[in-house]
């Protein structure tokens, strides 16, 4: 079985690339800084070596030399971002076997690493445009719709959604305007034993109040003014799979009734028929509102609550979960590439510090459009300030703790300190300082702190 080196200091992408590699059957060891990474090399034999140009101690560049200058017959497949294309292709001339460009196509990955160990078909060999060609329409954490973060708060969701899925129960999801419920409740559709059924998603909200029951359960032809032929509703058309109704609080008080006898009964009446149709359907519910508070007001039936939740799941705010920031960044950037037919590399520092800084009220679905805007707009190969609105690009730093670093005589507890918190995430830790990585790692070997 290959034994694969991964040298990468970013420990959340660490951690996802390594389940990745080892779910396609690689034997993978993990190393965070190029120090790390010689020192492993040196103990055991690997047949590749996966690291990062950036790294904290010794670079991927520094890493390639001396195994290239040792005894180690490990290749050396480097991995860079898009603004250090160049660093990378002089890395091949040293005598790296390839380099693959961030954010990574898992199908990409597999080639340079099938060629690398010369098991690779012979159309699989990588090279630059096609390397670029496949970053741009996929990103490695992309399933499907979905996009699984790595933050705490991503994983606590993804264990809720694999929890549940598997089960008949019905699921209420709350969460803020724009957080991604429906692509929650779809995972969840995807994940069930009904998967292979119809997913209906119906907007409560956007139904109007005269024609909601026939929009749920259908109606005959001459029922009603305008029912000029008989229409499947929602509750049919989902027959066997999963009816997911979002914003579920906006249904008036007469609906309540008739959802909550649909449900009961498992059978439904379009409307101006008198024949009953027998119903299996799961429902997955989503709601921003409070809707144990509008039950005590009177606005919601108490007892169609309990029935639609038997399962809750809270999906967090953007601004909750930064870790995911850049995953969801590269996820909409591919997207819209592929929508606009632009060739967007990736995004200016400059511009990846202004998005940690903004507190994202639209949650996800403004990062979604902001970075849609900024392809249309950008010129260049990478977004620029220039291409985000300026209620981005003037916001205030979002304090957490106001650590002060270089003001402060105590440098080192607050150090130790911020790598608690973090548990010993180095990104976190650093972010929490509001210093960049290699500053912080400069600090802990001043101060001898070793992780």
């Amino acid at each position: 079985m290959p034994k694969i080196l991964l040298v990468e200091d970013d420990v959340a992408f660490c951690r996802m690339l390594e389940s990745f590699l080892k779910k396609k059957g690689f034997l993978v060891s993990v190393c965070f800084s190029g120090e790390e990474a010689l020192r492993a090399v040196k103990k055991e034999p690997y047949d590749i070596v996966l690291a990062d140009v950036r790294l904290p101690e010794k670079d991927g560049t520094i890493v390639l030399e001396e195994i290239t200058e040792g005894k180690s017959n490990a290749r050396v497949i480097l991995m860079t971002g898009y603004a250090e294309v160049s660093l990378a292709v002089d890395a091949i001339k040293k005598g790296a076997f390839d380099y693959i460009s961030k954010p990574i196509s898992p199908d990409q990955l597999l080639k340079v690493i099938e060629s690398a160990l010369g098991t690779a078909s012979p159309n699989s060999t990588s090279n630059t445009s096609e390397s670029e060609k496949d970053n741009a329409s996929a990103a490695f954490w992309q399933t499907g719709k979905f996009v699984r973060g790595t933050s705490d708060a991503a994983k606590k969701l993804d264990d809720y959604i694999q929890l549940v899925a598997p089960t008949n129960m019905s699921v209420l999801i709350i969460g803020d305007s724009g957080t991604g419920k429906e692509f929650v409740a779809k995972n969840i559709h995807d994940q069930s034993k009904r998967s292979a059924k119809p997913f209906v998603a119906v907007d409560c909200g956007a139904i109007p109040k005269e024609i909601a029951a026939s929009e749920f359960f259908g109606h005959v032809k001459g029922s009603f003014t305008g029912a000029v032929n008989d229409k499947t509703g929602h509750f049919e058309a989902a027959n066997g799979g999963t009816l997911f109704l979002d914003e579920i609080g906006n249904l008036n008080y007469e609906l309540q009734v008739q959802l909550l006898r649909a449900l009961q009964e498992r059978k439904i009446k379009p409307v101006g028929s008198n024949a009953e149709i027998e119903v299996d359907i799961r429902v997955i519910t989503a709601t921003n509102e409070d809707l144990e508070e509008a039950v005590k007001k009177g606005d919601f039936r108490e007892d169609l609550f309990h029935r639609l939740n038997e399962f809750s799941i809270k999906v967090p705010k953007l601004k909750n979960r930064k870790d995911d920031l850049m995953l969801f960044s590269n996820h909409f950037l591919n997207k819209a590439n592929a929508e606009l037919e632009k060739e967007i590399l990736g995004f200016d520092d400059a511009v990846m510090e202004a998005f940690e800084r903004y507190p994202w009220p639209g949650n996800l679905r403004e990062l979604q459009n902001v970075i849609k805007r900024s392809v249309l707009l950008e010129t260049g190969k990478l977004i620029t300030l220039n291409a985000l609105p300026s209620t981005i690009t003037t916001s205030e730093t979002q304090p957490v703790e106001n650590y002060n670093l270089f003001k402060n005589k105590n440098e080192q507890e607050l150090i130790l300190d911020a790598l608690e918190k973090s548990d010993g995430n180095k990104s976190k830790t650093a972010r929490l300082l509001k210093i960049d990585r290699k500053t912080l790692y400069n600090k802990m070997k001043q101060y001898g702190i070793n992780l």
